[in-house]
């Protein structure tokens, strides 16, 4: 059982609420739950016995009475709108409440600047919708062990969770954060050929899904590297080993580290303005 404090999700669109749904688990106790959300609608759908859903359309207050004695307030707001926001609830937040920002590029020195509170920032991927994600947490300056072990919690109901310097958050938002988009037009590539082959739709998603998923699931549980599985599956002079020595020609390893430069890149973009 995960036992965690008063918590508020500032925005609740698709990352705020793969976390609510983790913080909506059995093995999962809070002292409470607010979120809000621009619409009315959207708050409607969020409501329940465990979460006080509140809408700024029908309530402009709503963030600050959604922060009223929040131990934990989680910043799910896009990039531009965090600085404004912080601002907005710097009076209402309490002095022991820990404010946690899941927006790329937003820096907690910027952070810091605008609220007296520790600040911890947290770099969520998209399988954290089924609860297979894998987040980056990084503490402020005034952010205690203790802090930063209470946001690890929280996200490990979400998945898993790496504590790192804040030097390092962009470079794992390449790996992590994009990485699902990497799988996924690996995925819609090797779908497009299977059906070149002349395989339906509903085939050739069976076995493009089902081969992506299968070998992940293979991987975790053998305990192997993906060096050695492929070894395994690449027999001496066969039609894998003829496959793999194309993908080699592309020097596919280049170009992922031209890939993540990239997106590096970006990221530094975002964090100067």
């Amino acid at each position: 059982m995960t036992s965690l404090p008063t918590i508020a999700i500032l925005g609740a669109g698709s990352m705020g609420g793969a976390i609510l749904s983790g913080l909506l688990q059995p093995s999962v106790r809070t002292d409470g739950i607010r979120v809000t959300n621009r619409t009315q609608h959207k708050a409607d759908a969020l409501r329940s016995d465990r979460v006080i859903s509140l809408a700024l359309d029908a309530d402009p207050e709503a963030n600050a009475i959604a922060v009223d004695g929040a131990k934990i307030v989680i910043v799910g707001v896009k990039p531009a709108m965090v600085a404004d926001l912080l601002r907005e609830l710097a009076p209402a937040l309490a002095a022991d409440a820990i404010v946690v920002s899941v927006a790329a590029g937003v820096t907690i020195a910027t952070m810091e600047a605008i609220v007296p509170n520790v600040v911890v920032r947290a770099m969520p991927n998209t399988p954290a919708v089924v609860g297979k994600g894998v987040t980056g947490v990084s503490g402020g300056s005034r952010a205690t062990d203790a802090d930063v072990q209470l946001v690890r919690d929280l996200f490990e109901t979400v998945g898993d969770v790496l504590v790192i310097p804040e030097a390092k958050i962009d470079a794992l938002s390449t790996i992590s954060g994009s990485g699902p988009a990497y799988v996924f037009y690996l995925i819609e590539q090797l779908t497009r050929t299977a059906r070149g082959l002349g395989f339906t739709d509903d085939e050739a998603r069976v076995m493009v899904n089902g081969t992506f998923l299968g070998s992940a699931d293979l991987l975790v549980s053998s305990g192997e590297t993906p060096r050695e599985l492929r070894r395994r599956v690449t027999s001496p002079k066969g039609t894998t080993e003829r496959a793999v020595a194309e993908l080699e020609k592309a020097h596919l390893s280049d170009l992922f580290d031209r890939a993540t430069a990239a997106a590096l890149a970006r990221a530094k973009e975002l964090a100067a303005g």
